[in-house]
């Protein structure tokens, strides 16, 4: 089967970090600009790894330097603005250590694999970023890599001896002021006279990228029973948000609340095509062939017995044709009759009920993760070629975001901007609708003077290696957005910056 990055992959590597004018403002005099009615002089950013520059899998100088924040930062100076300090990372490479053991990931740079497809590989080399020797904070840009909402709020995050078991964050120990200091307190230390708060996505994000392996915890207030992939109740996330934005305003400090955007809209979810199984007439209808008693029978027998609806029913047919198919997928939303087909009146094998108990294929209304590109249509079994992943073996959980796991997404998300933007009314601040920029980006692309940036997996600028976070260039568009929702909120005149000057992706470790 054929790798589906590859196809995606096919414009050289110079045109990714090329630079094109881009002439965003052309008055230059630093006298011209205007800081309005806020006072930029001291900036602090909270978030997570958005926030932090994090990119292509890791936290490196390189990325630091082109985060969002950064690059608002050396605008604001044009406004008054003062020292914005960042916890840059020891090297380019984007791995962690924790007392000399390597602990997270290097990361990620457009190479070739070792089977010769060009994508997305792993930088090699040993990091030097250790946790326990980091410089602690607090830093203007205190954004933490993975932090969810409620964590901004917790003791003990950024305690070191809780890193192994997963109670603490190493991006957070390495900069925590103490033990028991929570990344919050760290931030309002700072005395800022200017924030951005861009906090929430990870508590429906860490769902999406695992496929939906997670709890949609709405309803559930007790944080303590919340797993890593879980969505975040929308009243849990209400109630500490509020408390934090009203934590940042009490000194009488502004600032710009950023909302939280469709995960739907990025290259994670849009890059693998769904019907991503090629095959010939002949081997179709020998596949069919082998799911004819599945489709005609079982299912069937299951829907006349009541165990499961016709309609569940229909859903679970397995159809393949000449061309590009579906993949077969298991779907923990579905009825598991592994333990039903077991008995009477089907005794079927355990392999083989296990097989089909949550057995369905895909369709238009489920999204692929970038990570299957590795594994549809391999054969994992090599004494068995004709165990093919996504036609005779289903895909799993993991690398598929069902409708049903969409839609518990697409609600946590609008419960999330609503309380977002409520408080950024209430409190007098502005606001950048992210949600709305991604849509668009995603949908028809942002022109700007050297091209069009959009969400195409590596072509299309916007994005990093990893399809999640920024690339310089992406980064670049956030914080000119961003600095014209503060501009149009505050009546200041800041420059924006030229987006074309912002490389994409890297090929090598060049450190620029």
């Amino acid at each position: 089967m054929k790798n589906y990055i590859k196809i995606l992959i096919a414009i050289a590597a110079v045109g990714f970090v090329s630079c094109e004018a881009d002439f965003e403002n052309a008055v230059t005099d630093e006298g011209f600009y205007s800081s309005g009615t806020a006072n930029f002089s001291n900036y602090v950013a909270l978030g997570n790894s958005l926030t932090s520059g994090y990119a292509d899998g890791g936290l490196y100088i390189t990325g630091q330097n082109n985060s969002y924040p950064n690059i608002m930062a050396g605008q604001f100076a044009l406004v008054g603005g003062g020292e914005f300090t960042q916890p840059l990372m020891s090297d380019n490479i984007g791995g962690l250590l924790l007392g000399g053991v390597q602990i997270t990931s290097n990361r990620f740079v457009l190479g070739v694999d070792a089977n010769g497809n060009p994508g997305p590989v792993r930088l090699e080399g040993t990091p030097t970023t250790d946790v326990l020797t980091s410089a602690p904070g607090p830093y203007n840009n205190m954004g933490v890599v993975g932090a969810k909402s409620f964590h901004l709020s917790a003791p003990g995050y950024g305690n070191a001896a809780g890193i192994l078991s997963g109670a603490a964050n190493p991006y957070y120990a390495r900069i925590a002021t103490s033990a028991s200091s929570t990344v919050l307190e760290d931030a309002l230390s700072l005395d800022a006279t200017f924030f951005s708060l861009w906090i929430g996505n990870n508590d429906v994000l860490s769902y999406a990228t695992s496929g939906g392996s997670g709890v949609d915890q709405t309803g559930n207030l007790d944080l303590s029973t919340y797993g890593s992939n879980d969505i975040t109740d929308p009243n849990v996330f209400g109630a500490v948000y509020s408390a934090q934005v009203a934590a940042l305003v009490a000194g009488g400090a502004k600032g710009v609340l950023i909302n939280i955007p469709d995960v739907s809209s990025i290259p994670y979810f849009t890059t693998v095509p769904g019907p991503a199984i090629p095959l010939d007439a002949a081997t179709a209808s020998a596949v069919n062939a082998q799911f004819a008693a599945y489709n005609t029978q079982i299912l069937p027998g299951l829907a006349g017995l009541g165990i499961i609806t016709p309609e569940e029913a229909d859903s679970r047919i397995v159809s393949f044709s000449a061309g590009q198919n579906y993949p077969i997928i298991t779907d923990n939303d579905l009825t598991d009759m592994s333990g039903i087909l077991q008995g009477q009146p089907f005794n079927l094998p355990p392999a083989t009920a296990g097989l089909l108990g949550q057995l369905r294929q895909a369709n238009s209304g489920d999204l692929t993760l970038l990570t299957a590109a590795s594994v549809l249509g391999s054969t994992p079994d090599p004494s068995n070629p004709q165990l093919v992943v996504g036609v005779s073996i289903p895909v799993s959980n993991e690398y598929i975001l069902t409708s049903s796991e969409q839609s518990k997404i697409a609600t946590a998300t609008a419960a999330y901007n609503v309380t977002i933007n409520a408080l950024a009314s209430a409190n007098d601040l502005a606001i950048w609708d992210s949600n709305s920029a991604f849509d668009v980006i995603s949908s028809i692309g942002v022109p700007y003077d050297g091209g069009v940036l959009t969400a195409a997996f590596v072509t299309g600028g916007a994005f990093s290696l990893d399809g999640v976070h920024g690339s310089p260039r992406g980064y670049a568009y956030i914080a000119n957005s961003v600095i014209d929702a503060i501009n149009s909120k505050y009546d200041a005149t800041i420059p924006k910056v030229a987006i074309g000057d912002y490389g994409t992706v890297q090929v090598t470790n060049n450190g620029g």
